[in-house]
């Protein structure tokens, strides 16, 4: 039996239109909330990533909220084998799953609030596409954990090096790039190594999936339309760590700190996202804020559920 069912979560295929790879498909998960309620949560996940925090999604369908999680095309529970694995080359090729999502949230299931949560590279797309449909009434809030708002890369590579990168990305987004994710805060992270929670390493490895051109070009200039300012019309809340620790080899400095992103980055750009935005330092947070420590994730779950009872 899969993970999902004895978790008690339905899982559905959404057909996309083929790609230059052949035959695309996003995976919406869903688990209702016993109370009666016409709300939902509709959580996009990060980079070499998929939706594996059952205990976040349980505890907000305890507080009435019906839940919804999207694997993205090319991610987790949606990779097919002719497929490479996470690759995009334009982050608005996510709206047409994200709007079929939506549109089933709504249409189909009832529910007249969304609040989309956005994690990393999800926060990026989340806030973007928040901002692409800011008339459209696609969603009532944006939450934000620890979202991928720039690189974390040295000032001189961000200014010489990506621009070339993001440039060559989209003539040969098939390049692989020489670098690729650090394995310490996936190691920092998974219960067979230093961490605490169960992942399948086959959806997201200890080293990541190797990274192309044309991944790098899609982020950077998603980076560069929300550098430059959104309008986001609906509350937002974006929530980070109250420090990074540099990527790398695993150590323990990682279990209290950001391990992939520099989070004075998240604070710079918050500003830059829309007129109702709330921020919140967690104190000992991880990237991941709900696989945090138990105190800090109270911390997390508290700023939440303010912030879904105020909007």
């Amino acid at each position: 039996m899969k993970l999902d069912d004895v978790k008690g979560f339905s899982t559905e295929k959404i057909l996309l239109p083929e790609d230059n790879e052949g035959k695309v498909e996003a995976t919406l998960i869903k688990k209702a909330s016993d109370k009666s309620s016409e709300k939902a949560i509709l959580y996009i996940h990060g980079f070499v990533d998929y939706f594996f925090q059952y205990h976040f999604a349980d505890w907000l369908v305890d507080n009435g909220w019906n839940f919804y999680a999207l694997d993205l095309r090319k991610y987790g529970r949606s990779m097919l084998q002719h497929q490479k694995p996470n690759m995009i080359s334009d982050l608005q090729d996510y709206f047409n799953e994200i709007d079929i999502s939506i549109d089933l949230i709504k249409s189909r299931d009832k529910n007249d609030k969304v609040v989309m949560i956005g994690h990393s590279t999800g926060g990026l797309i989340s806030s973007l596409y928040a901002d692409y449909h800011k008339d459209d009434n696609k969603i009532d809030g944006l939450i934000l954990n620890s979202p991928f708002f720039e690189f974390n890369n040295p000032p001189w590579f961000r200014k010489v090096v990506l621009p070339i990168v993001a440039k060559l990305g989209r003539k040969f987004p098939k390049l692989q790039s020489p670098e690729g994710l650090k394995e310490g805060y996936a190691t920092s992270i998974h219960k067979d190594y230093h961490g605490m929670w169960e992942f399948d390493l086959d959806k997201k490895p200890i080293g990541g999936f190797s990274i192309n051109f044309g991944w790098i070009s899609a982020i950077f200039y998603g980076h560069r339309s929300l550098q430059s300012g959104l309008d986001i019309k609906v509350p937002i809340l974006v929530m980070y760590s109250s420090k990074s620790v540099k990527p790398g080899r695993y150590n323990e400095n990682m279990h209290s700190a950001d391990a992939v992103l520099n989070v004075d980055h998240i604070k710079q750009y918050s500003k830059v996202l829309g007129r109702k935005v709330k921020t919140a330092e967690i104190q000992n947070g991880i990237h991941d804020l709900v696989l945090s420590n138990e105190k800090a994730r109270k911390i997390v779950y508290t700023n939440i559920s303010e912030f879904l009872n105020l909007y």
